[in-house]
């Protein structure tokens, strides 16, 4: 008897890790055909035909042209688009059970080249890129022009616009703008070769972020390829929709490289400067001057005094370079209400005034705050020092960067979570920050990868033009009714969890040798 006992004993240690290597294996062979699905299926779609999801961009000039002579209605676009967000959702989860998985350089490689040579989609916003860049070209003033008054709309960039943006100027800041100028010069009367120049400029922006990530959490990488650079939903609104989001979020996590890699008031400085060029490209990101603020530990005073004044100043230049009419449209803007979010019952429930919009936007602001306290709570330990490893042994200023991201991740998802007006391609940098989060990561990953989940599927195919009368009903049935509720438990979701997480914690106690 003790004999077989012994045997039992003896083989269960062995057995376990088998077991659980065998699994691990199985999962990361699931997970690369799930990537690989939905990448191939985005991909596909912008070498294809332009369709309900991509607008025509005309004469392909010197740019890449359609390589997939292959055209897809718009039921087969958005199910394609809904496919592939499922399936990347679902990669991310499994990848969260071991998210130290390198991406390979090649594989890298063929995502950046498939997105050169695709024509960008999920919405017409890179018209309107290239048409505010074309009027500033020619000498016009992009906040005060619209498309449809420039020059009798006869133009052949300005007047690719599409509805309904012809009749609204700029609502991007000045340096985002002097961009989509610069590439308007280089791509000349041709709207192809513009946005082609602009989707360089977005690649090289998501490249360099996987780049800085890498430095600033240089024992992360897995997980940084987890959640940005192998993450298909970030890839597709970010990437493929060519967003001037993805080029702010380089900025802004450049800010955080600058404070990481240069101690006391010259990486301040530097910091500012980065800062500075990501709010006055989109006013919202901002919010990174905060993150580094409250990442800072030793001489705060004196270093926020100097990141603070080098960001004053470099957004003051530019500001008074582009003219006192640069953020009119913001302020409209910042009342508006998005469909797909649970603020739309309340607007529609009480009526559309501008006393109920503005009660809404202060309502949001709040509940912003609320959900930054419960991903406080959520990823506390990290928040509050940085990663476990090596925590001990490590100078404060060693782990700016980390915090900096780790509280950028906190403030950007709380905001996305909570914003009444709210598209996808705003989280692309709250999935920045994220390969930042040591603890909780298992919790507000799920969480957070809801939220955009469901608004990726919501704004699909993202254009109001080329859709049959049942997808539409369709798509504005998902955005209406579905994506409200979806986020609603979201908001549910992370409230329970969080006070769950500081119950628990109060049981417990405080943490051996606090």
């Amino acid at each position: 008897m003790s004999h077989n006992g012994s045997d039992a004993g003896d083989l269960a240690p062995a057995v376990a890790p088998v077991t659980r290597n065998a699994s691990w294996a199985g999962a990361d062979h699931a997970r690369t055909a799930l990537l690989i699905a939905a990448f191939g299926l985005l991909v596909a779609l912008g070498l294809s035909l332009p369709n309900a999801a991509s607008p025509n961009l005309g004469e392909r000039g010197w740019a890449p042209g359609t390589l997939l002579p292959i055209a897809l209605g718009p039921g087969a676009v958005t199910a394609a688009m809904w496919t592939a967000y499922t399936l990347g959702a679902i990669a991310i989860l499994i990848a969260l059970r071991r998210p130290e998985r390198e991406l390979p350089r090649a594989a890298v490689a063929v995502l950046a080249v498939g997105a050169a040579l695709s024509a960008p989609f999920g919405s017409g916003d890179h018209l309107s890129y290239a048409a505010y860049g074309r009027i500033l070209a020619q000498g016009g003033n992009p906040w005060l022009v619209s498309p449809i008054d420039w020059r009798g709309d006869s133009d052949p960039v300005v007047s690719a616009v599409e509805a309904p943006w012809r009749e609204e100027p700029s609502v991007y800041g000045p340096f985002a703008t002097l961009l989509h100028g610069l590439t308007s010069l280089g791509g000349g009367d041709n709207v192809r070769q513009t946005v082609w120049l602009w989707q360089l400029l977005v690649i090289a922006a998501w490249l360099a972020i996987r780049w800085l990530l890498r430095r600033i959490l240089p024992g992360q990488r897995g997980r940084i390829d987890v959640l940005w650079t192998a993450n298909p939903l970030v890839f597709s609104v970010g990437v493929l929709g060519a967003h001037v989001d993805l080029v702010a979020t380089a900025l802004v996590v450049a800010a955080v490289w600058a404070i990481h890699r240069y101690a006391g008031l010259p990486g301040a400085a530097l910091a500012g400067t980065f800062a500075a060029l990501a709010l006055s490209s989109k006013f919202t990101y901002a919010v990174v001057l905060l993150a580094i603020l409250l990442a800072i530990r030793g001489r705060r005073f004196a270093r926020g005094g100097v990141m603070f004044g080098a960001a004053a100043l470099v957004a003051g230049g530019l500001h008074l370079w582009a003219g006192p009419n640069v953020y009119d449209q913001v302020e409209r803007s910042a009342r508006a209400v998005s469909l797909a979010t649970p603020w739309r019952w309340l607007l529609e429930a009480v009526g559309g005034g501008q006393d109920v919009r503005t009660l809404i936007s202060v309502l949001a602001a709040l509940t912003a705050i609320v959900f930054a306290i419960c991903l406080t709570r959520l990823t506390r330990a990290s928040v509050a020092s940085g990663s476990t490893a090596a925590r001990a042994t490590v100078d404060a200023d060693a782990r700016v960067g980390e915090r900096a991201l780790l509280w950028l991740a906190v403030l950007t998802g709380a905001y996305a979570l909570a914003a009444s007006y709210t598209l996808p391609w705003y989280d692309v940098v709250v999935w920045a920050a994220l390969p930042a989060v040591a603890v909780g990561l298992d919790v507000v990953v799920p969480i957070l990868l809801a939220r955009l989940w469901v608004m990726a599927c919501a704004y699909t195919p993202g254009r109001v033009l080329g859709m049959t009368p049942e997808v539409q009903d369709l798509t504005m049935a998902v955005r209406t009714r579905l994506a409200p509720v979806v986020l609603a438990l979201v908001w549910i979701w992370l409230v329970t969890r969080a006070v769950r997480a500081a119950s628990l914690r109060r049981t417990a106690g405080p943490p051996r040798g606090s």
